[in-house]
């Protein structure tokens, strides 16, 4: 249960700092100025990936599929919350769908056991 909580909270910030990498310069375009740092940002986001799926194959007794699809759910959902947030984007019928099969997904890896 550590690995899987350790693995998630390590793929939330992950998905959060890549999208403030990928999706910040288009909102604050003082950002393009220091495209180097904003690209040299991928190596500590990329750590952050590389702990998460540490964690979760751990969780998941060496299984690869788990780990992928959690991270895919997370990416979604962080993705979704943080646009609407940050940029205005509204929660369409098709994004509230769509978030909702990112829970399910979620909810297959974590909650159901072989």
């Amino acid at each position: 249960m550590k690995n899987l909580i350790t693995g998630i909270i390590f793929g939330l910030m992950a998905q959060a700092a890549t999208f403030f990498q990928l999706q910040g310069p288009l909102k604050w375009l003082g950002w393009n100025k220091y495209y180097w740092v904003v690209v040299c940002a991928g190596i500590p986001i990329s750590m952050l990936y590389i702990k998460s799926v540490k964690h979760l194959v751990g969780a998941f007794d060496g299984a690869l599929w788990p780990s992928r699809l959690i991270g895919f759910g997370l990416g979604a959902i962080i993705f979704t919350w943080l646009s609407w947030l940050i940029f205005k984007e509204p929660m369409t019928i098709k994004t509230i769908i769509s978030l909702i099969l990112a829970g399910g997904i979620l909810s297959i890896q974590i909650f159901w056991k072989n």
